[in-house]
């Protein structure tokens, strides 16, 4: 059983260090009507999770580069015309995010600060050491970074294993202030969030949970989960996606005591990134809605993800969810794998793929 809760950490290493980046084909892709995806930049290997800076740099993190990214597009022609990389050796640097002219950049157990970094692109400060408190397990150990709306960091804690009980100590969302300071738990029973984002008028924090493993093709489904109160328990090691008790930990266990999930995404799919598109681009229904990034099933005996996804709400629940673009499987071999969704100031929207080594841009030509 040991070596089974191992087998997801031991293929992502695998995946890290395979050095050939999948050939793009956008022409295999399939996206909702009047919507269109173009090539922003495929000099990013192995490109995580995004962040945009002030002045419209878009800052990537990378699995197993150890490098941060500065994508710059000084013409406004859609595309990026310099990549820069702005930061090496650190360990899975996943994790970005802005604030106050500065890029926070996750690390495992670390979190690294770039002072002033859209002044010094072409200089870049070594990254200051905000934390080097977070656990040091790498198994879910590559964190999603994000600042709220209250200006604090919030930092993911994800379980150390497929599925086990680490108490308090993993499993977990917490938040700290911007100098590393006064870290708290938010919520608990969170198997590993690699995206999240606040509501648009609520506040009120959503985020995507990764299921269990090695509980067949089509349970557990994925989760995407509303935070109403701090401290709230989201069911993980003991119940998944609101409904199936662990055949090891769910013993004595009910359901009931955990907050499910507003929407149930499917099994193995790897939801990953999500926002709120506030953007005014696209079509009014899809202003307050989910997108997610589906970087897809990696045990499945059919594959399944592969993909980015619209969640449109009706409040606080989940009325429709269907794909924005699908596309990057094709007869059960993916050539892409899409991480993170950015929207743009303009409306568009970025994706990255870290099988293919890019980041593409999605825009809405009006009819």
């Amino acid at each position: 059983m040991r070596l089974l809760s191992l087998l997801p950490f031991a293929l992502s290493l695998l995946v890290a260090a395979l050095p050939v980046r999948a050939e793009i084909h956008l022409d295999r892709l399939a996206l909702a009507s009047g919507f269109e995806i173009a090539v922003y930049s495929d000099q990013v290997p192995r490109a995580r999770a995004l962040a945009l800076g002030a002045r419209g740099t878009v800052f990537v993190g990378s699995m197993g580069e150890g490098k941060v990214y500065a994508l710059t597009d000084s013409r406004n022609a859609g595309r990026a015309d310099r990549v820069r990389v702005i930061a090496s050796g650190l360990e899975m640097p996943v994790g970005v995010a802005f604030r106050g002219g500065d890029l926070y950049v996750s690390a495992v157990s670390r979190i690294h600060v770039l002072r002033d970094i859209e002044n010094r692109l072409d200089d870049p400060p070594p990254p200051a050491l905000l934390t080097d408190k977070l656990p040091s397990e790498r198994h879910h150990g590559w964190r999603f970074i994000a600042f709220g709306p209250d200006g604090k960091l919030y930092v993911p804690i994800g379980a150390p294993c497929n599925v086990c009980d680490r108490g308090k100590a993993f499993a977990k969302l917490t938040r700290m202030n911007a100098d590393g300071s006064a870290v708290e738990d938010v919520a608990y029973g969170i198997r590993n969030t690699v995206g999240f984002d606040w509501q648009p008028g609520s506040q009120q924090l959503w985020f995507t949970d990764n299921g269990r493993d090695l509980m067949g093709d089509d349970v557990p489904d994925d989760e995407l989960n509303r935070l109403a109160r701090v401290g709230e328990h989201f069911g993980f090691p003991y119940c998944h996606a609101g409904e199936v008790l662990d055949p090891e930990f769910g013993r004595g266990r009910s359901c009931r005591d955990y907050a499910p999930p507003v929407l149930k995404l499917g099994a193995h799919v790897a939801a990953l990134g999500m926002r709120f598109y506030t953007g005014s681009m696209f079509p009014p229904a899809y202003r307050g809605a989910i997108l997610i990034a589906e970087h897809g099933s990696w045990n499945r005996s059919s594959k399944v993800g592969y993909r980015v996804m619209t969640v449109r709400l009706d409040g606080d629940k989940a009325i429709a969810y269907e794909p924005l673009v699908s596309g990057f499987l094709l007869d059960d071999k993916a050539w892409g794998r899409p991480v993170d969704v950015q929207p743009l100031p303009d409306g568009s929207v970025l994706i990255s793929d870290d099988l293919a080594g890019a980041v593409y841009r999605v825009s809405y030509r009006r009819r």
